[in-house]
């Protein structure tokens, strides 16, 4: 019987075919895992729960289908209620209330991993590790950088976890740092 990584990275691989898809997912499963082992979780369950947000977000990318439709995948694959209700309460606009330490913590990584991400990407050594707390801070200021991020989300996530947002931002750095290798980053 296969496990739940391993049924998360067989929808993935069916669903997603985009390698920037792909390493969103990941980048946000890595966030999930981390802050599982933080909080004493299931560190498969929640890497499960971050490779999944998304993966229906290239058959259906309107907000009329995502995620709806890939919660329904997701609950004719056996995910329990929990599992689905935290894919749902990570787009904002669902009105799915995160009731749960796992939702919370998906709706809390979702845009700061890719952000994270955006900052590393435009250091001198592109290197996640570089990455510091003060120089994030400084450019979710700059409105023109990595535009689509929705700033005030990546703020109300870490109150929502009742993080203050420095930690929060480091903890991200600190997971996604963890499986830099995974993905596509040297170092």
């Amino acid at each position: 019987m296969e496990n739940i990584v391993e049924k998360a990275e067989k929808l993935v691989n069916e669903y997603v075919k985009s390698d920037s898809l792909k390493k969103h997912l990941k980048a946000v499963a890595c966030s999930m895992k981390w802050y599982a082992r933080k909080f004493g979780e299931d560190e498969d369950r929640w890497y499960a729960c971050g490779l999944l947000h998304d993966f229906d977000y290239e058959k259906y990318p309107d907000a009329e289908n995502h995620p709806y439709r890939g919660a329904e995948i997701l609950e004719k694959e056996g995910f329990d209620k929990e599992f689905v209700e935290a894919v749902l309460g990570h787009a904002s606009y669902t009105g799915v209330e995160r009731k749960t330490l796992m939702a919370k913590t998906l709706f809390a990584v979702d845009e700061l991993s890719g952000f994270v991400i955006a900052v590393a990407l435009v250091r001198p050594s592109k290197l996640i590790g570089d990455v510091k707390v003060k120089s994030v801070k400084k450019k979710m200021k700059d409105k023109a950088f990595a535009r689509q991020v929705n700033r005030d989300e990546i703020k109300q996530g870490a109150e929502e976890l009742g993080i203050p947002l420095e930690e929060h931002i480091q903890n991200v750095i600190t997971a996604l740092t963890e499986c830099a290798k995974e993905l596509g980053f040297e170092g």
